[in-house]
């Protein structure tokens, strides 16, 4: 297992797959590494050689914000929201959908499992 920005990617899988492990790297950033450091997409991580590994990392490290600092950056930036006490940060706060959702019916995954209203009887 090559370890890249502090996590281990798996060394059996495509590097545009592999890369995608890393907390802040999704489909095009993955593909925007593999073209500057100039290796093929569909090359397996296990068929890397060191120094594309260290060019990948520095390739990493310079271009991109990732996994600690990423999620830092975006639990200080709820945080600033909440503080400040504007529309989205209250929503944060009641968690609720922030990004103007519905939620009369849905919105199951951010409200968390439905309770059943206490004396509500079924209808004969």
């Amino acid at each position: 297992m090559a370890r890249l920005a502090g996590v281990n990617v798996p060394s059996n899988k495509r590097l545009v797959i592999a890369l995608r492990y890393i907390f802040g790297i999704g489909k095009k950033f993955s593909n925007d590494i593999c073209e500057t450091v100039n290796i093929e997409k569909n090359k397996r991580v296990n068929s890397l050689s060191e120094e594309e590994i260290i060019k990948i990392r520095e390739c990493i490290d310079k271009n991109y914000i990732v996994e600690g600092d990423l999620r830092r950056s975006v639990s200080s930036n709820i945080k600033r929201l909440t503080d400040l006490g504007c529309y989205r940060g209250l929503r944060h706060r009641n968690k609720l959908p922030v990004r103007g959702q519905r939620t009369h019916t849905n919105a199951r995954t951010r409200k968390g499992k439905a309770i059943p209203i206490a004396g509500k009887k079924k209808a004969v």
